[in-house]
């Protein structure tokens, strides 16, 4: 067998492993190890040690667990709670104010956590019991909750543009400016469809009653000053340094991490259960993204090695493709392994094969980026697997179906594509801050 009929091999077996459920991480270190041997010997050993300290080594990667940990932190302050419940008071007398004050929580939560998981549990248990009670139409109750927690997906600062600037070597405060837009379109557009939800349906959302929202003006003042500033100023502070290049991804997460243990002490939600728990999740994500990392880059080492890369490229030219049709394409793929994947392994196993292309077709990696990181939401509200329905079912009252959160979340579905669809004809929302803030990059040059 030649060298690229295994590389091609290589990539069939660990597709059919992943929809096997075989671990990922290990699974490429596996196939890597042994087609790497069956190839070109012993210096695939070699590549082993180079992939795993190239990882250790990986500047970019540190900011990973610290904006993780922050997430989980801010968390367990308590502020979302305070949050949620200033924003309901003020938009009291809206009918939705519930689904509305849940968007915007969900929204504001996203600039402090890319976990999706953590976002959909926890709003949750936070909101879905309150519109239920305030007999909302359990579809938009669920619905509204699923989506709101992917926004961290993209909005700033996201894990996944970390991971996507790490693999494909675009700067993060490009991708952190460029994502800040469409991320807040694709919330508005959201906010957008549950006010016309409300208002052509009476029952769908009700506002809050008079003795719901009967609080002194002061109170409310006073909850909403103190639920919004802190927060708005941990989030100001982390990505405005960034932004403006007075700190790294890392420090910045660094300084965001510090301000999420001081926020948990001032609301009197420091403990060392707290503590424990945002540490053992952190090093439970991170070193799952770490294992990933190395796999990925032992796997992509040997694959391009065997020729692999080379023959998906050439047969990808012979296609004779436009560089609109191609884009499409590669994002209907990317939407399709959203299916069975995480968006981690799609972002470290899969993108690397699409980014030599971009150069060919001549599509700007900072755009095509952004564009995949909106993409991958819509992968939590597709089915069959939908992981934000799983991880709201789970903590959803026994009368809410599955079914009904699927329903819930169709039309959040079809707006993330309308999203996609707002960039593409307009892609300067997400090139243009970029450009502004630092000048022209090199693709665009």
């Amino acid at each position: 067998m030649s060298e690229q009929a295994l590389g091609i091999t290589m990539l069939c077996i660990l597709v059919g492993a992943i929809l096997l459920g075989y671990p990922t991480a290990f699974t490429l270190m596996a196939l890597g190890v042994i087609f790497g041997y069956i190839g070109f010997g012993d210096i695939v050993f070699n590549l082993l040690v180079q992939s795993t300290y190239k990882v250790m080594t990986n500047d970019v990667l540190i900011a990973i667990p610290l904006f993780v940990f922050m997430g989980y932190i801010i968390e367990r302050s308590g502020v979302l709670d305070r949050l949620f419940r200033s924003i309901q008071l003020l938009m009291g007398p809206v009918r939705g104010s519930l689904a509305l004050a849940t968007m915007i929580t969900c929204t504001i939560f996203a600039t402090a956590t890319g976990i999706v998981g953590a976002s959909v549990t926890l709003m949750g248990l936070l909101a879905l019991p309150a519109m239920l009670r305030a007999k909302y139409d359990v579809r938009l109750a669920t619905g509204t909750i699923a989506a709101g927690g992917t926004l961290g997906i993209l909005i700033p600062p996201s894990v996944l543009l970390i991971l996507y600037g790490a693999v494909a070597g675009v700067s993060v405060p490009r991708l952190y400016a460029g994502a800040f837009l469409p991320g807040l379109m694709l919330s508005a557009l959201y906010l957008a469809y549950i006010l016309l939800r409300v208002y052509t349906d009476a029952n769908a959302g009700p506002a809050l009653s008079r003795e719901e929202r009967s609080v002194p003006v002061r109170t409310i003042i006073v909850q909403a000053f103190t639920s919004f500033l802190p927060i708005v100023l941990l989030i100001g502070s982390v990505l405005g340094s960034i932004l403006y290049g007075w700190a790294t991804p890392s420090e910045a997460a660094a300084l965001g991490a510090l301000g999420g243990i001081i926020l948990a002490a001032v609301y009197r939600q420091l403990s060392f259960r707290a503590l424990q728990e945002s540490v053992t999740l952190t090093a439970r994500t991170s070193a799952m993204v770490g294992w990933l990392f190395v796999g990925s880059s032992l796997f992509a080492a040997t694959f391009a090695r065997l020729g692999g890369s080379k023959v998906i490229e050439d047969w990808v030219l012979s296609l004779g493709l436009s560089p609109f049709t191609f884009f499409w394409i590669a994002q209907l793929v990317i939407f399709l392994l959203g299916w069975p994947l995480e968006w981690t392994e799609i972002t470290i196993i899969f993108l690397p094969i699409f980014l030599p292309l971009l150069v060919k077709f001549d599509i700007d990696p900072l755009f095509f980026g952004i564009m995949t990181a909106l993409n991958q939401q819509t992968s939590f509200l597709s089915p069959p697997v939908a992981m934000s329905a799983f991880y709201l079912k789970g903590v959803a009252p026994r009368e809410v179906q599955l079914g009904q959160i699927y329903e819930g979340m169709y039309p959040y579905l079809a707006i993330q594509v309308v999203a996609m669809v707002v960039l593409y004809a307009w892609p300067a929302l997400a090139t243009e801050l970029p450009r502004v803030m630092y000048g022209a990059s090199i693709a665009s040059r």
